[in-house]
């Protein structure tokens, strides 16, 4: 599942292309994403785009009229192409603009969207109930103390709560987790206030990080035989269960945690 890195990387990778361009065809060949797109899209031909902004993993495309919300889902792709470019299997959604060039989604497992905002009015709730941004200023010294002082939760299950802060995700979870040397499964109530500022810095690190490694593949959202949103990286743990750990040489050991993998070095990282 493409993760905020990941789709920050895609708002790079689009941005540069369909700024400032005014639509002149909206192609919905498959309505049925994780829910119906709305009919309101089609109004969007001879509109510019004045903005493409990213919350947690939603990207938002900003009319004058109000915000086209795009979700990758669990397989989903974006990448910008020239408009007559063959239809392939999957690709459910185009949104055309002038001098042959297309934004076109391709999601073969249907859990993406693509939704509309009109005049920007969140009414739903989609977006204002979630937390705040892991590289903004809101997510500082003191914050994750303030939501983890009365919760017995584990640690890696409050990192990966929405409405606690968005986008951290399981690879990075996990990846942070293990350069602040914190265990997954540790009772967030239980973690001192300075620990947990050091994972708040390791947390922007992370991601950072991230982000720039795919960087490198911004070209690949102008490929249409491209898999753009998805990029190789160096992972300390993550999906190296079984493997040495490559700062002490023990086994990194796996656990499930709501039916997703944490992957630790049990010498590594403590409670």
């Amino acid at each position: 599942m493409p993760e905020l890195p990941e789709v920050e990387v895609c708002r790079l990778g689009i941005s540069p292309h369909i700024l400032g361009q005014q639509v002149t065809d909206v192609i919905v060949r498959n309505a049925r994403l994780r829910w119906p797109i709305p009919d309101e899209v089609k109004l969007l031909v001879g509109h510019k785009v004045q903005a493409v902004d990213r919350r947690s993993k939603y990207l938002l495309i900003r009319f004058e009229t109000g915000t086209l919300v795009l979700h990758l889902g669990m397989s989903g792709t974006i990448r910008v192409i020239k408009a007559d470019t063959p239809v392939a299997k999957h690709d459910h959604f185009d949104l055309v603009f002038g001098g042959n060039t297309a934004l076109r989604l391709n999601d073969p497992r249907r859990f993406g969207a693509v939704l509309w905002l009109d005049q920007h009015q969140d009414d739903q709730g989609l977006l204002s109930k979630l937390g705040p941004e892991p590289l903004s200023d809101d997510f500082a010294y003191g914050y994750l103390y303030s939501k983890a002082k009365n919760r017995k939760v584990a640690i890696k299950t409050l990192l990966m709560n929405n409405q606690i802060v968005v986008g951290v995700g399981n690879i990075y979870a996990n990846e942070a987790l293990f350069q602040a040397g914190i265990l997954p499964t540790t009772a967030s109530n239980t973690i001192s206030e300075q620990r947990l500022d050091k994972l708040t810095d390791i947390i922007k690190e992370v991601l950072k990080a991230a982000i720039k490694q795919g960087g490198t593949t911004l070209k690949d959202f102008t490929q249409a035989d491209g898999r753009p949103g998805y990029f190789a990286q160096s992972l300390f743990v993550y999906g190296r269960a079984g493997e040495p750990c490559l700062q002490c040489s023990s086994e990194l050991l796996e656990v499930r945690q709501g039916n997703r993998s944490s992957v630790y070095c049990p010498s590594c990282q403590k409670d």
